[in-house]
């Protein structure tokens, strides 16, 4: 696959588990290795009824039903391509299109603003399968019947049935998206569209593990093999396991709002890089200070005392040491706006990981500064 338009980015760490087959728009396309299991299972299972259209195939059918698997991850890859291109135009990154054993996922970065986006990202997949198996459907009678004929037909059926199961109005399906971001438009409320969500996804896992059940019930001819419950479970177990996932997320965003930079942030005073720690150390008692900020000659903020580096510092040594030799310089994301909070803390926290960020007015003087154990403490009695 061509790399379209990445121009000179640099590529992302490889991540354990996956390959990478090449980039669309500067998207990484990889795929798990159990993808490699389905589609080889997928060439098997489909070449007695490739052999039945298309008689004396042999061992070609086997080699038939891998290009028609293959065929089939390629309208899921077009499917997911829809949801990156939809958060591209609503200028959200895309890290990757990861495609695994039950079909594809986006992995975007961060989380719509605003419902209307959300839906829009959602319901592009479901569409885009929709109108390829339409499209389909209506080639495969301008085909003879043969092989190819066959193979246009069963993509019209495949590309239909996975737009519909995606419809259906439970996480993490895109349905599930639709369904939560038509609940958040209504009631202005986020977190409740997530667990409506996530509590449709778990009805619709129960209802696909009980599906085998009803047929043989129902006594239907034939009778639901082995395949059939073992494909179900598959579907069934994503489906909980991404509801509940969804669950566990929305009940820790529950939390976010208590999570304020200015009511967790520890006083602190600016000092010289040349002051001796010992006296930097004095000066914070003094003034009720918990950290040290080592400021330049206009009183600009250049460093953070580092807290462990002051405490494995033995105490004879203090005297003798500057400050500036045990502060961390200031990068942009060690430097916070006082008033940040919520999800844009979590999300700057991470985006810089570090022990200590100082916390800077509108003006640019310094408030103090945030501990990140403060806030995972914070985050924990919240």
């Amino acid at each position: 696959m061509s790399n379209l338009g990445g121009g000179g980015r640099p590529r992302r760490p490889q991540l354990p588990g996956v390959i990478r087959l090449g980039s669309i728009g500067g998207v990484d396309v990889v795929v798990s290795h159990s993808w490699f299991l389905v589609v080889a299972l997928l060439a098997v299972l489909l070449a007695p009824a490739l052999e039945t259209v298309e008689p004396g195939l042999g061992a070609m059918a086997y080699v038939a039903g891998l290009a028609f698997a293959l065929l089939v991850y390629c309208c899921v890859l077009l499917h997911e391509v829809s949801h990156a291109l939809a958060a591209r135009a609503f200028a959200m990154p895309v890290r990757a299109i990861n495609l695994h054993f039950l079909g594809g996922a986006t992995e975007i970065e961060g989380e719509a603003p605003t419902p209307w986006r959300e839906f829009v990202i959602a319901v592009v997949g479901p569409l885009t399968s929709l109108a390829l198996g339409g499209i389909a459907y209506a080639a495969q009678d301008a085909l003879p019947a043969g092989l190819l004929g066959f193979a246009v037909g069963a993509l019209a059926y495949a590309n239909i049935g996975l737009g519909l199961l995606n419809l259906v109005p439970g996480l993490p399906l895109d349905g599930g998206r639709c369904l939560q971001a038509v609940v958040w438009w209504v009631t202005r409320r986020r977190s409740l569209g997530t667990t409506v969500a996530a509590w449709g996804g778990r009805v619709a896992a129960v209802a696909v593990a009980c599906y085998p059940i009803a047929l043989l019930l129902l006594h239907t001819q034939p009778p639901p093999d082995i395949t059939v419950f073992l494909f179900t479970f598959l579907i069934a177990t994503f489906l909980w396991t991404g509801a509940t996932q969804s669950l566990m997320v929305s009940k820790l965003r529950s939390r976010l709002p208590a999570l304020q930079a200015r009511g967790l942030a520890r006083r602190a005073i600016g000092v010289p890089a040349d002051l001796p720690l010992a006296e930097g150390i004095r000066r914070a008692r003094e003034a009720d200070a918990g950290s040290l900020v080592v400021v330049s000659s206009d009183g600009r903020p250049t460093g953070i005392v580092n807290e462990a580096a002051v405490v494995s510092t033995p105490l004879q040594r203090r005297p003798w040491l500057p400050c500036g030799d045990v502060a961390r310089r200031l990068e942009d994301g060690l430097m916070l706006p006082v008033d940040i909070g919520g999800e844009q803390l979590i999300e700057a926290m991470r985006s810089t990981p570090a022990t200590e960020y100082v916390l800077l007015e509108p003006s640019g003087s310094i408030f103090g500064v945030l501990v990140t154990k403060d806030v995972d403490e914070a985050f924990r009695t919240a």
